[in-house]
């Protein structure tokens, strides 16, 4: 399937987008020197054809209770479909995961897990290894967030 194609100023949209979706139309619009008509119609587009995923709010994870992160790296000794089907139900099951990616190397995948503390992640630990036999585990706690971006770095139009 090939990448929607955007143009600069579909960028110029998006970057705005993503600092604060909120933004009143009219002001987007202003920033990214167009009309309202226009940029609303290329927000439906983008929208549409899956460039916008979602708008959401992004909450402080320490103001509701969330301020331990965790980096649990999986390593699996079974690489076939019906481990991969549990595996997948697994991270999907457990909302505390925020984040999982299959990896290249020697580590195969890796979640984001946000909890209270120490004691809720070791619960959150024996809850996924009943799930799912995982091969080995390593957990890291982090110890502070430098960056956490949500917005993307547009390339520019090539």
């Amino acid at each position: 399937m090939t990448a929607p194609r955007i143009d600069a100023l579909d960028r110029r949209i998006l970057q705005e987008l993503q600092e604060d979706a909120t933004t009143p139309l009219e002001e987007i619009a202003k920033r990214v020197g167009s009309s309202k008509t226009p940029v609303w119609n290329r927000i439906r587009k983008m929208r549409a054809s899956g460039v916008i995923e979602k708008q959401v709010a992004i909450v402080s994870p320490e103001s509701v209770g969330l301020g331990a992160c965790f980096f649990v790296l999986v390593r699996t000794s079974q690489h076939n479909a019906g481990w991969l089907s549990d595996f997948v139900g697994a991270v999907n099951r457990h909302p505390e995961i925020q984040a999982a990616h299959r990896l290249a190397g020697d580590i195969d995948y890796v979640l984001q897990v946000r909890v209270e503390d120490a004691k809720a992640f070791d619960t959150f630990y024996r809850r996924l290894i009943d799930d799912v036999d995982i091969f080995n585990v390593t957990s890291l706690m982090s110890m502070e967030e430098i960056k956490n971006e949500t917005a993307l770095s547009l390339p520019s139009e090539e």
